[in-house]
């Protein structure tokens, strides 16, 4: 029987990758909880009861930076079992260090979670080798151990004749750019009725917005009627108002997965209800995957962005602190954003998403999304000399 104890922190996934992994999956898990902390030991202890099956209990602290007060209570704990394992990775520095020093005097294992690499290091003692933990964990347990529950998420079918005009829609990004800004205009504005205003006639002259209609008529998503478009039903007018692109991208890491197994998990149009403490807040989220254990959330924009007034911030600016915002409150330190645009971005968005590390594909580059997937996916896993320690 192995029983780990883990120091609870803003860093959740440390504590749930090694409960999964069947290669040092505890029995049962003690959770050392400072009181500003007990709001999310209470979202860690559900997801390891549900998802991984362990008997869970807190082990309160005063003051998760009292070295003398947090000594004391690892060593009381220390009394309490001689199975005891301690995942050093989360908690304050104080308290890893004291947590460290207990485990240790009383010869007791010690291991730390890599952020980046996701391998399991053993502390004390050393001579243990490394470990690859294996990438168990899905995206519903993951938002739950970052206080956020799965309200809405639909099995993901994908017609062929979908796939092909997104396809067609991204090889001709540069030719359909101004057709389809203006096509997403009148879908936005059916969203009630599923019947558009009036399409004014300088647009039906135009040889690009006329193919993009008939393609996408081609497809069944909608019609031309009376100089209006009528769109099949709800889930139609969405795919034409944007939702093409979340599609378009879901495939993409779809594809993917079948040389990434560590992909392990991804949902399109996914709706969450995060718990601030306050009340709960609603967020939809367009692409969202794991792997290697660490969030990845795309967002898919097919609006054009124009800059905002001088000093202000634009509506490009909006989404791209909206994602940032996101990836940190749903993915901990190590959560990732891209944001995947059909019409370029002014340049101080991109200056913005840089600074925030935000990845950007945009314009002509999204038809090369394989590569800048892949490319971002694997850069997630190389191995950064960091502390993680809060």
């Amino acid at each position: 029987m192995s029983h780990h104890v883990c120091l609870v922190s803003e860093q959740a996934a440390p504590n749930i990758t090694p409960a999964l992994d069947p290669a040092v999956r505890p029995e049962a898990v003690t959770l050392v909880v400072a009181p500003e902390m007990e709001r999310r030991a209470r979202w860690l202890g559900r997801v390891l009861r549900e998802g991984a099956g362990v008997r869970v209990r807190n082990w309160p602290v005063a003051d998760a930076w009292n070295v003398e007060h947090l000594v004391g209570r690892f060593l009381e704990l220390l009394e309490t079992g001689d199975d005891l394992i301690l995942n050093a990775t989360g908690g304050t520095k104080p308290m890893s260090i004291a947590a460290f020093e207990a485990f240790r005097a009383y010869d007791r294992p010690v291991f730390y979670v890599h952020p980046h690499t996701d391998d399991l290091f053993w502390l004390h003692p050393h001579d243990r080798p490394p470990h690859q933990l294996a990438d168990r964990i899905k995206l519903r347990h993951f938002l739950l151990a970052y206080g956020a529950e799965i309200r809405d998420r639909a099995p993901v079918h994908v017609p062929p004749a979908c796939r092909e005009l997104t396809a067609y829609l991204v090889l001709k990004v540069e030719y359909f750019a101004g057709a389809l800004r203006v096509l997403n205009w009148y879908a936005a504005g059916a969203g009630e009725t599923l019947e558009s205003v009036p399409v004014r006639a300088e647009y039906l002259r135009r040889p690009e917005f006329l193919e993009l209609l008939s393609r996408f008529q081609a497809a069944g998503l909608l019609r031309l009627h009376r100089g209006r478009l009528v769109f099949a039903d709800e889930s139609a007018r969405f795919f034409v108002n944007g939702g093409w692109l979340e599609v378009h991208v879901f495939v993409q890491v779809q594809r993917l997965r079948c040389r990434l197994p560590l992909i392990q998990d991804l949902a399109c149009n996914l709706r969450v209800v995060r718990d601030t403490g306050h009340g709960e807040v609603e967020n939809e989220l367009d692409v969202a995957f794991l792997a290697n254990n660490h969030l990845h959330l795309v967002e898919c924009k097919t609006r054009r962005f124009p800059s905002g007034e001088a000093g202000e911030d634009g509506p490009g600016a909006e989404a791209i602190y909206k994602l940032d915002t996101l990836k940190e409150l749903l993915g901990g330190l190590h959560g990732r954003g891209m944001l995947v645009s059909y019409l370029p971005l002014a340049p101080s968005d991109r200056r913005r998403a840089a600074d925030l590390g935000i990845r950007v594909c945009e314009g002509r580059g999204i038809q090369d999304l394989p590569h800048v997937l892949h490319e971002w996916i694997m850069s997630g896993t190389v191995s950064r000399d960091t502390d993680t320690a809060d």
